[in-house]
Parts: structure tokens; C-alpha cells; sequence
């Protein structure tokens, strides 16, 4: 692994997540939101560090609420969202403000997502707002009807099951 990646996990105490890389959350709202959707009260907002090293990748998941990725340091992360029955897969490149990268990607609601980072590591932050609950995560590779549409629909992102 990259030293500056293995100096950031280390000086941000980041822990290892189930998708791949490594967490750590930064804040959880103490204002309490009901998100109206019969999942019950979560914090108004949560965030979180995330890194992704070269050797690890963010496998497919969603989150029932919306997640808004910022660009903090190291190599572009090639983020990839669709739609929940995977029509279709768009590709972001999220990085400094150029050569056609941004350094905010919005995840809606329920839509799919995955990540590599294209360098030696990428470091973000990542805000879900209503606040994020490992009850509202989940991981394809659990699904094994949907992660079959996957196969069929959009066969070039298996490698991130």
C-alpha cells in the first residue's frame, strides 16, 4: 500500500469497511429527521472519511438516503452510479476542478454505487443526509436476483461485485 495512504489510516483512525477501504465517521447530527420512508428517525446528517488504496475497491451498494462525495486528496476516484434496476451505469470522475473532473458527485437515494481509485489511493468525504444506518445499507453481492440484472445489463462492472 502507498505510504501516504497507510499514514492517513493510521492518523485518521480510519477502521476497514464492509464495501472495501477504510471509514472513519466524522459526525453525527444530534438533530433527529423522520425521513417519512417507514425506516423511523435518523440523524439529520452524518459524515465520514473514506479512503480507497489502489488495492481495494468500493464494491456495489446503496444507501436509502442521499450521499454527496467530496474529492479530498490523492488520485481521482472513478465513481460509478445507476439507476436501481442498472438500465443504466454513469461514470464520475471525482478529482480537483479539471480536465472534466468534479469535486462533488451526488449519489441519490437507493442508486447503485462503486468506486476505484485510479492512482495509488483516494481520499474522501462523504455526507448522507437523512443521517447514514447500516440498516439502510446494502450490498449487492447480497442480492443475488438483482446482482444477476447486473450481469445481463451491464456486464463490463461485474468486477466490482
Amino acid at each position: 500500500m502507498d505510504p501516504r495512504a497507510e499514514a492517513l489510516i493510521r492518523e485518521l483512525d480510519l477502521r476497514p469497511h464492509p464495501e472495501g477501504g477504510h471509514y472513519r465517521e466524522l459526525h453525527r447530527s444530534t438533530l433527529p429527521v423522520d425521513p417519512m420512508d417507514g425506516r423511523g428517525v435518523r440523524a439529520a446528517l452524518t459524515t465520514i472519511y473514506f479512503l480507497l488504496p489502489a488495492t481495494e475497491i468500493s464494491r456495489w451498494h446503496r444507501v436509502s438516503s442521499d450521499e454527496v462525495w467530496h474529492h479530498l486528496e490523492g488520485a481521482p476516484l472513478d465513481l460509478l452510479v445507476s439507476d436501481p434496476e442498472f438500465d443504466h451505469v454513469e461514470r464520475y470522475g471525482l478529482g480537483p476542478l479539471r480536465d472534466g473532473l468534479r469535486p462533488e458527485v451526488v449519489v441519490p437515494p437507493m442508486h447503485w454505487q462503486a468506486a476505484r481509485s485510479t492512482g495509488a489511493f483516494t481520499l474522501v468525504a462523504c455526507v448522507v443526509g437523512p443521517g447514514f444506518d447500516f440498516a439502510d445499507f446494502e450490498m449487492l453481492r447480497d442480492r443475488q436476483e438483482l446482482a444477476q440484472q447486473l450481469r445481463q445489463r451491464q456486464p463490463g462492472f461485474v468486477d466490482l461485485l
